[in-house]
């Protein structure tokens, strides 16, 4: 489930939630009962593998390669 965060317009409390997909985004202030707002941060983004080069993506650049279609 996602980690979202909140914090509220009125009183500046921030609190981080797992909520699923489906759920409705919060609206009211646990402490109290202001607007929230979503924050939005930055998303890290891991890439694993031996490496990944501008050639990965071309059809037909090595004959006898494995996999890819024809």
């Amino acid at each position: 489930m996602p980690l979202y965060s909140y914090k509220c317009t009125e009183c500046g409390n921030a609190f981080d939630i797992n909520q699923a997909l489906s759920d409705e985004t919060l609206k009211e202030c646990p402490k109290c009962s202001g607007k929230l707002r979503k924050l939005f941060g930055t998303v890290g983004v891991t890439f694993n593998g031996s490496g990944f080069y501008s050639t990965d993506s071309r059809s037909g650049s090595a004959k006898g390669s494995s996999g890819g279609a024809k």
